[in-house]
């Protein structure tokens, strides 16, 4: 499988100038957090609180974008956070950053230190295309609430990522389904990186190339691909 998302134009429209770079790997090897992968998420939230400099990860100029992004999807950014604020929030946060497994460190440090959205699917558990639209409200969302399955339904024209099966990923970036999550299990990744301006394509792909190198870092041998900025 390639991993070669598209997104619509009423998304383009909606928000223009949105910039994406997906990286695509095969033959990783997963597993529970490492003393090292902690280190990494520690690290992180030190190059977050240099960039950030006293102020509120909201009042990032790059952070402010997606706050505008959300508010014209009619989401109220303050309540549901595009997830590169979410995390920053914690990463300063006494409770710090979680750990959840190996993968997911991995990619949750490259967000948080550089400010910049950061998704991880599971490319077996991905079905058909992934494409960002906005949603009609009919789509299905399985989520997990209160122990169970239970299926939501994205708000009318809701921006989200969604495959063949459904939604993978609820306002646009805000809450990812368990469906398609990385577990301990995952061999295959596509990781999606996404901007907005201020921040340019270069710096994307500069983030992408270090998540490369560390997935490389992690998993030596793994197939790595870093798409073009699209």
């Amino acid at each position: 499988m390639t991993f070669a998302p598209t997104v619509s134009d009423e998304v383009r429209a909606l928000v223009p100038g949105f910039t994406h770079v997906t990286v695509e790997a095969h033959g990783l090897v997963n597993g529970p957090s490492t003393g090292e992968s902690s280190a990494l998420l520690d690290e992180a939230a030190r190059r977050l609180a240099a960039r950030l400099d006293g102020r509120a990860p909201h009042e990032d100029p790059h952070m402010t974008a997606w706050r505008t992004a959300y508010t014209a999807f009619g989401s109220k950014p303050s309540r549901t956070r595009n997830s590169a604020e979410a995390l920053a929030k914690r990463a300063l946060s006494d409770a710090g950053l979680p750990r959840i497994n190996l993968l997911v460190d991995v990619y949750n440090a490259v967000s948080v230190a550089r400010l910049i959205p950061v998704g991880g699917e599971d490319a077996d558990r991905v079905q058909g295309t992934m494409r960002l639209v906005r949603a009609t409200g009919q789509e299905d969302f399985v989520t997990v609430a209160g122990g169970e399955e239970a299926v939501e339904h994205p708000d009318p024209g809701e921006v989200v990522w969604c495959d063949d099966l459904g939604v993978t990923c609820r306002r646009w970036n805000w809450r990812q389904g368990p469906r398609t999550r990385l577990t301990e299990e995952t061999t295959s990744g596509l990781f999606l990186l996404e901007s907005l301006p201020p921040t340019t394509s270069g710096e994307v792909e500069e983030a992408a190339a270090e998540l490369a190198a560390l997935l490389e870092k992690f998993s030596p041998g793994a197939r790595i691909t870093v798409h073009p900025a699209a």
